[in-house]
């Protein structure tokens, strides 16, 4: 299973391990990241190119959001094989996920979302709410 993951955006391709049946493969991030999960069934797939080019566009506003964006491009044979991320999302072809601090879905979406929408959602999100006044 191959799982880019954006940390610096689009920095580190990692493969991750196999997890637990009841270990959330997102608990890593929890109260510390955001994150934008793209799954797709093929790194051909024109959507998941799109979708990429529209984030990279924007890296240092995610970056600023403490956003992470992780892409699942192995279906699997079965629903056994499956990645963990798939297991827990469930995704039916591209779908892309957003995930806040709190590790609650904020957005599941069947098609491409513009980098720019992303960030108006992020920025309306009470987590995302907090950490500004406490910036000011």
């Amino acid at each position: 299973m191959r799982i880019l993951a954006l940390a610096a955006l689009f920095a580190a391709l990692v493969v991750l391990p196999g997890a637990a049946q009841d270990e959330d493969p997102l608990a890593e991030y929890l109260w510390e990241k955001r994150p934008i999960v793209v799954f797709a069934s093929s790194e051909k797939d024109p959507r998941l190119r799109l979708q990429l080019a529209s984030l990279e566009a924007r890296t240092a506003d995610l970056e600023e959001r403490d956003v992470v964006v992780i892409v699942d491009t192995d279906p699997g044979e079965s629903r056994a094989t499956a990645s963990p991320m798939r297991k827990r999302f469930r995704p039916h072809d591209f779908t892309i996920i957003l995930v806040d601090k709190d590790g609650m879905v904020k957005l599941r979406k069947p098609d491409t979302i513009d980098a720019d929408a992303l960030l108006r959602m992020i920025d309306r999100m009470p987590t995302r709410q907090e950490e500004m006044r406490s910036r000011r």
